[in-house]
């Protein structure tokens, strides 16, 4: 009789069934770890979380008053009988990758993650494991990143050339991950950073973790639009074209994403910029993660599944495809969002702006 693999894929999610516990489960279960508080990885309604510390506000600012235990990197938590180590991830701020170890045997699940340093994320370190659970969402050749510091010079001198143009200034980027990311390599010089609130409320959330991000101040019906032109508008993807982003026209807005390197992404987004930015490892960065892990077997579970498990095989790993839940771009509240916005409907009557052309 076969030996049963330690992780199993299962329609609530990753399963340890010596352990007892789920990894990212999509479904309600007892006892959840957790990668990151993206909302494709960290769903409400499970009776125990596990997460890295750093994760902790976000995870209750999300998902309310759960039973959340936290640990640091490195430290081994044991689950009947089955030792669990988070290992960081590169994705976001708390991301982390989970190693599972059990009777010699060896799984690492990655969560979502990147390879380049992007000086606020605990850097990416590979794990050695048997078997490796690994998204591709990028796991195509054409995703190929510049180094950020290249992407960061090209934002910040849109930014100084909206200045001159009279023009106000709005970036694009996930509330948590994006956000930060942008808002700690944007040259300060230029001028304040406003902030929408579902971001602003992330921002706090991760404050309150200890983690120490420059000053933002939160766009509310108060806030002078004439004083907000003056610096950069940090907004979340769910803003755009609503009444609460055109209150500020006429502005250049600019979309932060990986999927900016395919031809036409900009126009479909309607920005004016595009900036190809992404929380996710590109092919090179794929590929390296992998074979850094000298695995036996790699599970692909959320992208370019397909296309990226036939070239792994092709090029001598052990690949699978598998079917989850993942998603490669995370989702905003809808309800965060709409609350936000409902703020600045009585004061957008009648006033004309829009994007620059």
């Amino acid at each position: 009789m076969a030996k049963k693999p330690l992780l199993e894929f299962t329609d609530r999610g990753i399963y340890c069934a010596p352990g007892k516990f789920y990894i990212d489960p999509w479904k309600p279960v007892d006892d959840a770890v957790i990668t990151h508080a993206h909302s494709d990885h960290a769903y409400l309604g499970h009776k125990h979380y596990l997460a890295h510390y750093l994760s902790r506000e976000v995870l209750l600012y999300r998902l309310g008053g759960i039973a959340l235990q936290t640990v640091e990197y490195g430290e081994k938590i044991v689950k009947n009988g089955v030792s669990v180590t988070l290992y960081p991830a590169g994705h976001v701020i708390g991301s982390a990758q989970i190693k599972v170890e059990y009777q010699g045997e060896v799984w690492v699940v990655s969560g979502d993650y990147k390879t380049e340093d992007d000086g606020i994320s605990t850097p990416f370190e590979p794990v050695k494991c048997h078997h490796f659970i690994s998204e591709c969402t990028f796991g195509m050749p054409v995703y190929q990143w510049k180094p950020q510091v290249q992407v960061f010079e090209d934002v910040n001198n849109w930014w100084r050339n909206n200045l001159s143009n009279g023009l106000a200034t709005v970036i694009v980027g996930y509330s948590l991950g994006k956000a930060q990311r942008i808002l700690q390599n944007l040259d300060l010089f230029n001028g304040k950073v406003y902030t929408h609130g579902v971001i602003e409320n992330t921002n706090e959330a991760l404050r309150r973790n200890g983690v120490i991000l420059n000053p933002t101040e939160r766009i509310t019906q108060e806030t002078s639009k004439e004083e907000v032109r003056k610096g950069i508008i940090l907004a979340p993807p769910s803003s755009v074209g609503t009444p609460w982003m055109r209150k500020f026209g006429p502005y250049s807005f600019g979309y932060c994403s990986g999927w900016m390197a395919l031809r036409g992404a900009k126009h479909r987004r309607a920005a004016d910029r595009g900036f190809i930015l992404s929380d996710h490892a590109d092919w090179d960065g794929l590929i390296s993660a992998i074979d850094a892990t000298g695995c036996e077997c790699v599970y692909l579970t959320h992208g370019y599944t397909a296309s990226f498990t036939r070239y792994l095989n092709e090029i001598g790993f052990n690949a699978r495809e598998v079917h989850t839940l993942y998603g490669g771009e995370e989702e905003e509240n809808p309800q965060d969002v709409a609350a936000e916005e409902k703020e600045f409907e009585a004061s957008n009557s009648g006033e004309a702006g829009g994007p620059a052309q």
